[in-house]
């Protein structure tokens, strides 16, 4: 059901600078002092990696804008000007907080990068033998001139530029060199410490390099060098429509995508104009898209020196995930769900269950067939090892393989292909779609026939993720919910038309409907005067008729309640437009990955669980799936740990205001709240500033308590 038009008062807020608002909550922990230094400084290297991807994925359509003078339309030349000051404000941010407060905080703790006006005498010889014996040897320097053209520069590699006096070995004066930097050196090296001091002295790959240029261009002068760093559009688009065999096009794609069209350039804080000048002619790229940095052109890098340094103290306190308190090591998972659905809570439930359950289904001889879908499951996968074991015990495996998982293609291909070589039976999907449902399916020879074991999830099939971001696993042996799994493994196999469903509801045929069904439902309910509440857990908001949807019901008097880690184009409490609606946000240790629907509407409850966020490409554009939970114990046990708590959260927890700003949720001024349950109604306390040290409750270390194991 299409919503009808909401509130002309409502204006939907940027998708991108909803992303970027989503980085400065990020950022908000490498500020906090409650956290340990080095994993402050690891949220630092996340926010530089989910800019490098907001650059590869985002900016293109921004920067064409540009170019073309576009003032109309979604992007325009206006709106790239617009991104670009705020990426310029929060790129300045970062390294304002990695020059004035984690480095002086890491070298009181021992820990420094030392430059190379800092070594002394042996620390100086111990860098001058090291670069000669094991970086030298690996730099290819290139000077530029008509039969040396400016060379390809890979997406985001590290480079140097460097401007030359005096002439060459042929007597030309060839101003400009290029150096580029393997990719196989360690981005950060130990060095022998300072005689008589305990700290830990590091140098980097640039700092060593540049105090060496001259070595690279004997009898010449190098007069003024910079690093740099160029990245790419790096979204890979194949026509499905036209390509005979989609994952050899990809394959070729891949071998393309480090060398896509340049959006962003990185040079260091005191490059002179004519190198800035020189790269951004060659680039092709406008002064706006010009980031001048006062460190590392790469941040994300520094993760390499966080793992070199072994101090407990500056770290989290390891956590170890308990056993799935519905689940008894050692009991056969096939008599265990005969009894009831199980749900497993991760990463504070380890997701080890899950790959036991597929174990016992590999080892046992009963199981005939087993079927499961591949998006993320992460370097050297136990799972594919299990998958190619079941085909080697004569099962019958049939593994439906999402090649375009974006940066995950390659990997993605070569599982593909492990499996094929044994005898696995591969689908890759529905032309145009993306797989994204996490579905496996097991069918067994029982004394009363076959009988099917699923297992859903709200996030991936990697043990990796699994032990960072919160999701829910659900184990069944529900005969109509397995019945729907089998009909859409059978969809995906063979295309044929998907028969009407017991209880899933799926993406892109039914999921979006019966999301704005519900949403229209709850609604008309506020208007006849009867209780009408919504509750919605998941990634992103930025599908524009489901925003404005739930603008139409807050309108209407429901109640609802949007948690929301990333970006969100409704905003909140607009008067008159969306008072009824607040929406928060939760950054912490964990990264919230579950998708959690609820609504109540009358006296009647529904409950869900997903694959999908409220977004228009996982509405329309992959397979999806969406399921109700309906045993009543497991039911309030999700409302409880996914809705009720994080409502609550007064540690980690941001408000979204009607200009599209967050600030922090405080202990303090949560007191003035109506403390009801989430299912009944939370009302959260009022924000202070950003960038406090947390206080309160959080929703994520009260769960790990309660289930973790210590150690």
């Amino acid at each position: 059901m299409k919503a009808e038009p909401s509130n002309p008062g409502l204006v939907l807020l940027d998708r991108d600078r909803s992303i970027l608002a989503f980085n400065e909550r990020v950022m908000d922990w490498a500020r906090r002092a409650d956290v340990p230094l080095l994993e402050r400084l690891r949220y630092l290297c996340i926010v530089s990696s989910n800019l490098d991807e907001f650059f590869e994925v985002r900016m293109a359509p921004q920067l064409s804008a540009f170019n073309l003078g576009e003032k109309r339309g979604v992007y325009t030349a206006s709106s790239y000007e617009r991104i670009s000051n705020k990426l310029h404000e929060l790129v300045a941010q970062q390294y304002a907080i990695y020059n004035d407060e984690l480095l002086p905080l890491l070298e009181k703790q021992g820990i420094k990068l030392v430059s190379h006006g800092e070594r002394d005498a042996r620390q100086r010889q111990w860098v001058k033998s090291f670069f000669h014996r094991e970086v030298q040897p690996l730099l290819m320097p290139v000077g530029l001139d008509p039969a040396h053209p400016f060379p390809q520069v890979a997406n985001k590699s590290l480079n140097f530029i460097v401007r030359l006096k005096g002439k060459d070995a042929f007597g030309r004066e060839n101003e400009v060199a290029i150096v580029k930097v393997p990719r196989i050196l360690p981005r950060f090296f130990r060095m022998p410490p300072v005689k008589g001091s305990k700290q830990t002295h590091f140098v980097s790959i640039s700092s060593l390099i540049r105090s060496h240029l001259d070595d690279l261009f004997p009898g010449r002068q190098v007069t003024e060098f910079s690093q740099f760093r160029v990245t790419r559009h790096s979204d890979l688009a194949v026509d499905e429509e036209e390509v005979k065999n989609l994952r050899t096009a990809l394959r070729k794609g891949l071998q393309q995508r480090h060398y896509g069209e340049a959006l962003r350039l990185e040079v260091s804080a005191g490059c002179s104009e004519f190198l800035s000048g020189f790269l951004l002619e060659q680039f092709a790229l406008p002064p706006q898209a010009l980031f001048r940095v006062p460190g590392p052109v790469n941040l994300v890098r520094l993760n390499q020196l966080i793992d070199q340094v072994d101090v407990p103290s500056l770290r989290f306190e390891p956590y170890t995930a308990g056993w799935p308190v519905q689940l008894t090591p050692g009991q056969s998972f096939f008599e265990r769900l005969q009894q009831g659905d199980v749900l497993i809570h991760q990463p504070y439930e380890s997701f080890d269950a899950v790959l036991a359950f597929l174990r016992e289904a590999v080892d046992d001889p009963d199981v005939l067939a087993i079927k499961m879908t591949i998006y993320r499951t992460g370097a050297k996968s136990e799972l594919m090892n299990l998958l190619r074991e079941a085909v080697r015990r004569g099962k019958e495996v049939t593994a439906v393989v999402e090649l375009k998982a974006r940066f995950d293609e390659e990997a993605n291909i070569n599982y593909a292909e492990r499996l094929e070589s044994v005898g696995a039976q591969v689908v890759y999907g529905v032309v145009g779609l993306k797989t994204h449902a996490k579905m496996l399916l097991v069918t067994r020879r029982e004394s009363g026939g076959l009988r099917r074991y699923g297992h859903v999830s709200t996030g991936n099939y990697n043990p990796g993720t699994a032990r960072l971001y919160t999701d829910l696993s659900y184990l069944t042996a529900d005969r109509a919910l397995t019945a729907d799994l089998e009909q859409l493994f059978l969809h995906l196999a063979s295309q044929n038309r998907l028969p009407r469903l017991k209880k899933a509801v799926i993406a892109p045929f039914h999921l979006y409907k019966t999301m704005l069904d519900q949403v229209e439902a709850a609604g008309q309910a506020a208007l006849a005067g009867k209780e009408a509440r919504i509750i919605l857990k998941m990634n992103a908001l930025t599908d524009e008729p489901m925003a404005r949807a739930l603008a139409l019901a807050s309108q209407r008097g429901a109640k609802i309640d949007l948690i929301v880690r990333g970006a969100c184009i409704l905003p909140a409490q607009v008067p008159g437009v969306t008072d009824n609606v607040r929406v928060r946000s939760v950054i912490g240790r964990l990264l919230e990955h579950s998708r959690v629907f609820y609504f109540r509407v009358g006296g009647e409850e529904s409950l869900w669980l997903s694959s999908a966020d409220w977004m228009n490409r996982n509405m329309l554009r992959r397979v999806e799936l969406a399921w109700p939970v309906t045993d009543p114990q497991l039911k309030q046990r999700v409302i409880h740990e996914c809705l009720d708590a994080y409502l609550a959260d007064t540690c980690d927890a941001w408000l979204l205001r009607a200009d599209g700003s967050y600030e922090r949720v405080t202990p303090a001024l949560a007191k003035q709240a109506n403390g009801k349950s989430a299912s009944k109604g939370v009302q959260d306390g009022k924000p202070v500033h950003q960038g406090r040290a947390a206080t309160g409750v959080s929703a994520q270390r009260t769960l790990m308590a309660r289930y973790g194991r210590k150690g």
